[in-house]
């Protein structure tokens, strides 16, 4: 399905200015559908002969819809729009006409002009034509709750035809909450409640508030309701702006330990403000989720500081053991062993620093790899570089690849470049490149490919991937194919030196955090 940008600029000549108000408007209507219990259709016209595009279609949440088949996409004219027509063409709403039928649902049509306004606040154009279309089949006599609807549904119809609704949209701010259903308040132009539905009602209860709301002077009671003096005043604050024609950012109420979102958006039809429209929602539930995973996040950052703790008190440990053992092989053992544990550690520092299970991987390699230069028993000075990214990798894939290229890369220090005069294989020939090993990675398929390359002398003759190498290669074959469900592969390059070859699935979610 082609978005509502495609859609604009494969069939139209609207500028960019003009899709991007119309995007904001798609954003924000399902308050005006809910208001109006009526389908929303967005209709732009094409190359101007009397022919309409439908770009975007909202259904109401509070009636049944009109439409049963989704109509973006759909090019009309004629008599059909001719409704439209006069929108687009007057500047005006069309409230006129019979009552029309889609199959066996009876619906009533009505028609908004959508304005641009100027730089200088100016009503500009009209560039575009809202469609609300209302079910017939289920009316009835409405309610109180109803025509309350109804009448700000109009107000804020007027609004778009005004160009001034939608209000801007603050950073980090989403359209999904508060709804119509979870809580509407009505303020007159002085900022008392001319009407406060059940739901809003039942919010306002929980933080205290035992009488009902109509009457009321809604900024005064959000400043006493509130428990933290500050969160009150800029509740209040809110109110009070939206009745002098702002939209403020939404506002939260904390009171006897229940909580409330607030969202206030000015009635300023034909320019005139007549007061304000307030959107409630209890959000007790939702917070206190929130402070569970705050709190439970901490303990387990917590319990990541203390395996680094362990593990690097295990590796002070080894090292001291290290310095009191005699015999060279066991010497040497004992200092893999210390490399191995802080590798894991580095893993655990990472994750006690980090808001969720997951590490940014390449600072990771980058701290393996100059330590793996530092500490390898070579005498040869060898550069480390990486190339691609590893991005955001989860604890249990981290963990282990840790490991294996900590191995690999000392293998590719102390192995792939023998000290001078040593006889066993030749080095690099007089004007080879300085001795360097490259760690790349990239992603390809939901797979993490990971190459460690060294320009050295290579695999000896009649190396056996398989079965040959030292206890590193046996632990990186080992953790490759069992915990990270992998494949590794050992290869001579072919300009010479050695490629280390790892392909690792990664899971779903993975993927995507690489992506991006």
């Amino acid at each position: 399905m082609s978005t509502l940008r495609d859609l604009a600029e494969e069939h139209t000549a609207l500028r960019p200015a003009d899709i991007d108000h119309l995007h904001r408007i798609a954003g924000d209507w399902q308050l005006l559908s809910d208001l109006s219990f009526a389908d929303l259709l967005l209709w732009v016209p094409v190359d101007g002969d009397g022919t309409f595009l439908c770009v975007a279609q909202v259904r109401p949440t509070t009636a049944p819809t009109a439409y049963l088949d989704d109509q973006v996409g759909r090019i009309v004219g004629g008599p059909e729009v001719a409704h439209l027509e006069v929108a687009h063409r007057q500047g005006r709403i069309w409230r006129e006409g019979d009552p029309v039928w889609y199959g066996d649902v009876p619906a009533r049509h009505e028609a908004i002009p959508v304005r641009l306004r100027t730089a200088d606040g100016e009503s500009g154009e009209v560039v575009a034509v809202v469609g609300r279309d209302t079910n017939l089949s289920t009316a009835r006599t409405p309610s109180q709750l109803e025509l309350n609807y109804l009448t700000t549904a109009d107000d804020l119809a007027q609004m778009i035809a005004d160009g001034t609704f939608p209000p801007p949209r603050h950073p980090g701010e989403t359209t999904s909450a508060p709804r119509v259903g979870d809580g509407l308040v009505r303020l007159d132009a002085n900022g008392k409640v001319t009407y406060a539905s059940p739901n809003a009602q039942s919010a306002y209860r929980r933080l205290g508030y035992a009488s009902h709301l109509v009457g009321e002077d809604l900024a005064k009671l959000h400043r006493r309701l509130a428990s933290d003096p500050l969160e009150g005043t800029d509740a209040a604050n809110a109110v009070l702006a939206a009745l002098r024609g702002d939209a403020p950012p939404r506002r939260e109420i904390d009171a006897r330990g229940a909580t409330m979102l607030t969202r206030a958006l000015p009635l300023m039809p034909a320019g005139v403000p007549i007061g304000a429209l307030v959107l409630v929602r209890d959000i007790t539930e939702v917070r206190r989720r929130d402070r569970a995973l705050i709190t439970k996040d901490a303990t387990i950052r917590e319990i990541h500081h203390r395996v680094k703790n362990n593990l690097q008190t295990v590796a002070a440990l080894l090292r001291l053991q290290a310095r009191r053992v005699s015999m060279p092989e066991a010497r040497v053992a004992l200092e893999e062993s210390v490399r191995r544990v802080a590798s894991i550690a580095l893993v655990h520092e990472t994750l006690s620093l980090s808001s969720d299970e997951a590490v940014e991987f390449d600072g990771i390699v980058d701290r393996v790899a100059s330590a793996a230069t530092e500490v390898a028993a070579t005498e040869v000075t060898v550069g480390m570089r990486r190339q691609g990214s590893f991005g955001v990798l989860p604890a249990e894939i981290a963990t282990s690849l840790v490991m294996v290229l900590n191995e690999l890369l000392l293998n590719a220090v102390e192995h792939g470049f023998p000290p001078a005069g040593e006889e066993s294989a030749p080095g690099p020939a007089e004007g080879a490149p300085e001795p360097a090993v490259v760690v790349t990675a990239h992603r390809f398929r939901k797979q993490l490919h990971v190459s460690v390359a060294d320009n050295g002398r290579g695999l000896p003759a009649h190396f056996d991937a398989e079965k040959g190498g030292n206890l590193g290669l046996q632990i990186v074959r080992a953790l490759v194919t069992g915990e990270l469900r992998g494949t590794i592969e050992l290869r001579n390059g072919a300009e010479g030196g050695t490629e280390a070859m790892l392909v690792v699935p990664l899971a779903r979610g993975t993927a995507d955090r690489l992506a991006g």
